[in-house]
């Protein structure tokens, strides 16, 4: 079976349910509240876990009570953790949650937003086939570099947080990347033609999400193979984390060999059914057969 590892963030994430975003000094009385396992990372590694792919996850921890809550939770997660720890504060997340499931998000990164790069270069490779990271700083460029030496291919989850200073910062790791995953918010940093722009940077694959629009996937001669719509009549409820599911079911579909098209088309139900409840990681779906191995 093929190894898919996911290295990035780790976040302990807050979130809370508010009929509006406070104006400057409002206090607003939010009406539910749920506390977990958060970071687009840990995420993208359970999704595809429950979508029922063999899932390694690497991160780094801190040594404060949530990194150790962090801990617990992972070690319930079905995955192999291969993780570092440092001593410093876990990332943290507050999301506010709109009435029509739309999120306003606060994080401090704290140490957990990557590993460093001692520990990318210790980390074990030879069992790996695919990896799927959101860089930050300079230790994802080595990651990269590594799976490029060994033949392992790579897809990348952009975040306009990583790429402050313009795309062209990543264009070194976008080249040859078998998926590039772009939002609509990165594709606003990106520039007026986001796909195109990656495409030229060398990127196989460009897989655009476009929240209740669903997503688009393109190639390398820019062409567009097929656009997903979303579903119509699923609840939603909270959209976070929508797009980290979206990634590891299409993961985990690629992985069992299906085209690219049905393996958007997987994904783009997945996250929309994530949307249904509140939270991350507690909403998104099992794949049937992981399902019936959890309930038999």
């Amino acid at each position: 079976m093929t190894r898919i590892l996911v290295i990035g963030d780790i976040s302990l994430d807050l979130t809370l349910t508010t009929p509006h975003v406070p104006a400057p000094d409002e206090k607003v009385v939010c009406h539910d509240l749920k506390e977990g396992l958060g970071g687009v990372a840990a995420n993208t590694a359970i999704a595809a876990a429950r979508a029922g792919v063999d899932v390694v996850f690497a991160g780094c921890l801190g040594d404060d009570d949530a990194s150790r809550a962090a801990r617990h939770a992972l070690q319930d997660a079905p995955l192999e953790l291969r993780l570092s720890v440092r001593s410093g504060a876990l990332c943290r997340a507050v999301t506010m949650v709109e009435p029509a499931g739309e999120k306003r998000l606060l994080l401090y990164p704290g140490l957990s937003i990557y590993p460093p790069r001692d520990a990318i270069e210790a980390l074990d490779l030879d069992d790996i086939d695919h990896l799927h990271t959101a860089i930050y700083g300079d230790a994802g460029f080595r990651l990269i570099e590594r799976a490029r030496d060994r033949g392992i291919t790579w897809s990348l989850d952009l975040e306009p947080a990583t790429f402050p200073d313009g795309i062209t910062q990543l264009a070194c790791v976008i080249e040859g990347a078998e998926y590039v995953l772009v939002n609509d918010r990165a594709a606003e940093a990106i520039g007026p033609d986001a796909v195109g722009s990656l495409v030229d940077m060398g990127a196989r694959h460009v897989i655009r999400t476009m929240g209740a629009k669903g997503a688009s996937l393109h190639d390398a001669g820019k062409r567009q193979i097929a656009h997903v719509a979303t579903p119509e009549g699923l609840p939603i409820v909270d959209t976070t984390g929508a797009g980290d599911c979206l990634a590891g079911w299409l993961l985990r579909s690629r992985q069992a060999g299906h085209t690219l098209e049905t393996a958007l088309t997987d994904a783009v139900m997945a996250a929309t059914r994530a949307c249904g409840r509140l939270g991350t990681q507690d909403a998104f779906p099992y794949h049937p057969s992981v399902q019936q191995e959890i309930t038999t």
